[in-house]
């Protein structure tokens, strides 16, 4: 079992209320303020988490600029108040960000036993296929695209 220090306790706390607030207010057409507490509480969360220094060095690598900027840039329209277009950049950065974790959480997902066997579906296994194999991808309008 993994043990967690209280500040990595309190950080799951706050990335869960994050996500739950950031759902929520989508749930409910794009709420300004709940989009904005739960991009608070994400990136707090994240912080308490990992570490507020290795939360920058995530953030701020160079080959990650155009995704920081993308993901804040959305982080910063959606507190400005217009939150479509906020979560759209937000959702682009993510998917930028961490596209690099998705070929293993799709083989982490692949030995689960129920979400195994959903990924072998007939119009899911060529998605997950295509995102578990390579670590160049994008995902954009709901097509993948080669990120070259």
């Amino acid at each position: 079992m993994i043990s967690l220090t209280d500040s990595q306790k309190i950080g799951m706390g706050l990335t869960g209320f994050g996500v739950f607030f950031l759902f929520f207010g989508m749930v409910l057409f794009f709420d300004k303020a709940l989009l904005a507490i739960g991009n608070i509480l994400f990136v707090a969360g994240l912080s308490f988490v990992i570490g507020l220094e290795r939360t920058f060095r995530f953030f701020f690598q160079r080959h990650k600029m155009k995704a920081t900027g993308f993901f804040l840039g959305g982080v910063v329209v959606v507190l400005i108040g217009w939150p479509i277009v906020g979560v759209v950049l937000e959702v682009y950065g993510f998917f930028l960000l961490f596209r690099g974790f998705f070929p293993v959480a799709v083989g982490f997902i692949r030995r689960v036993p129920i979400l195994g066997s959903l990924l072998n579906l007939p119009g899911i296994s060529g998605l997950a296929d295509k995102v578990g194999e390579s670590n160049n991808m994008c995902f954009w309008s709901g097509v993948l695209l080669d990120d070259r």
